[in-house]
């Protein structure tokens, strides 16, 4: 499909707008906003003939039919554009705010272009799609008896949940928060993804037959011995859970919080205030870490009224424009920057943190250093401190946002009975079963954090394989 064979010579990328910078900072309000759907038809006609369409094939975890919904939109079939979205993602509405977007960085026209809009063009169907009332609830016509519990609502859970649910199968969800939605609901800002948006969803699953139960920690309130007894099969889908430390002197400190545990208070503001311990409010606040979580933090710190906010990243910065070590269609090592770096604060690049300082048990700065990089001779890096280039960063709250690590997975994992291999990888079939029958995994928990995009690709992926788990079942206890 090509919406208009020369539309990417005729017509400029234009890509979400956003809300002016001072507006946006006295909220909590979604970011950015859709371009009128004359212009997004205009930005479809983009979509090149390209022959191969590496988004879709390349790029796109979930294999979206990208140059199909393009055509459908351009020629303002949009119904029909929703349809075929559904088909390969349970939550556009989600990725098209949230996903990096890995289809745009595989576009053809990256060559030598700007990529088409993909994302805005995705997210403008499916919320067409909602105001339109196009998106209802689809229950299996014909139950199975049979019963799947899911331990974990975060995209991987939920995608999951929602496929089993409509091939027939009765499925319980499992969730230790108060909330459904797992990393969706407590990890993103609501300037990035208001949690309306998952509401909706919510209840369509919840229509489609989908049980929720909030407040249970599975292997705690409930035992594995209970799901084997009480369900035909389970899904370990509880997301990456570790978070990586940072243990040099002085981060006993008070005031040093994981990115995650501080934008999860912020998360659940709506029930009660975020407490003073865990607020930016008036502080110099120091991120340390320099991916998404990490500007995150920048922008929930701005909005919390923080005094000021420094971002570091131990990696040196990247170049404006993709580099020869991640040629097209790769995802590109590249100068990334997103609308919480528009908004304020400082961003600093091959920077080391060698201590915390502090005064009466709380934090009062950050002993820091230049690093330079350098290539070893088996091909690799590693840095060195640049002499003469120590510096203290007062901060009275630093947030520590450098990714998970895996050894908390492979805890809860163990505690299933789950087989892992020498890499603390579970061990799993095709289909995503371990070696304990009827127990799969899938999400972060099994592959460690990652997009989200992929876990909604892992948990339709893994809701086939129990699919075919229980009609195998099925089949052979209709033959005894």
């Amino acid at each position: 499909m090509c919406a208009k064979p020369t539309g990417f010579l005729e017509y400029p990328r234009k890509d979400f707008a956003r809300r002016p910078r001072d507006e946006r900072l006295l909220d909590w309000q979604e970011v950015q906003a859709l371009q009128p759907p004359a212009e997004l038809g205009l930005q479809a006609a983009r979509c090149m003939d390209c022959g191969i369409p590496f988004c879709h094939a390349h790029g796109c975890p979930v294999g979206n039919l990208i140059p199909d919904f393009n055509d459908l939109v351009y020629r303002g079939h949009w119904r029909e554009a929703l349809a075929l979205l559904h088909r390969t993602n349970n939550f556009p509405e989600v990725t098209g705010r949230v996903c990096p977007a890995p289809c745009e960085a595989s576009c053809t026209l990256n060559l030598n272009q700007e990529p088409v809009t993909i994302r805005q063009i995705e997210l403008a169907v499916v919320e067409k799609g909602w105001a339109e009332g196009w998106i209802v609830p689809e229950p299996a016509t014909v139950l199975s008896g049979l019963r799947v519990a899911i331990v974990g609502s975060g995209p991987a859970g939920l995608a999951a949940a929602q496929q089993l649910a409509r091939a027939g199968h009765a499925v319980t969800v499992f969730e230790q928060q108060a909330k459904i939605g797992g990393i969706l609901r407590y990890g993103i800002p609501d300037f990035k993804l208001e949690k309306t948006v998952l509401d909706r969803r919510l209840a369509q699953m919840v229509a489609e037959g989908v049980r929720f139960e909030t407040g249970v920690t599975v292997g705690a309130d409930i035992s594995l011995a209970y799901l084997q007894r009480s369900f035909h099969a389970a899904l370990l889908a509880g997301g990456a859970r570790t978070p990586r430390d940072l243990p040099v002197p002085g981060r006993d400190l008070a005031g040093i919080l994981f990115a995650m545990d501080f934008l999860v208070r912020q998360n659940q503001s709506e029930v009660a205030p975020v407490a003073p311990d865990l607020s930016a409010r008036g502080r110099r606040v120091v991120v340390i870490g320099g991916g998404d979580t990490g500007a995150d933090c920048v922008g929930t710190s701005l909005r919390q009224g923080a005094a000021s906010v420094t971002q570091f990243e131990i990696l040196p910065k990247p170049p404006p424009t993709r580099c020869e070590s991640t040629p097209w269609p790769e995802w590109p090592y590249i100068l990334r920057s997103s609308s919480s770096h528009e908004e304020g604060g400082e961003r600093r690049w091959s920077i080391t943190t060698k201590e915390f300082l502090g005064a009466q048990g709380e934090v009062t700065g950050v002993r820091c250093a230049e690093v330079e990089w350098l290539a070893t001779a088996d091909g690799r890096r590693t840095c060195r401190e640049r002499a003469g280039t120590e510096f203290v960063q007062p901060a009275e709250r630093v947030l520590l946002a450098m990714g998970f690590t895996r050894e908390g997975n492979g805890e809860v994992l163990r505690r299933f009975g789950v087989e892992l291999d020498a890499a603390g990888n579970p061990r799993l079939s095709p289909d995503g079963m371990a070696t304990r029958p009827g127990i799969f995994v899938a999400g972060d928990l099994g592959t460690g954090a990652s997009l989200v995009v992929r876990a909604i690709a892992a948990g339709r992926q893994v809701a086939a394989g129990i699919h075919r788990y229980l009609c195998a079942l099925a089949s052979a206890k209709g033959a005894r």
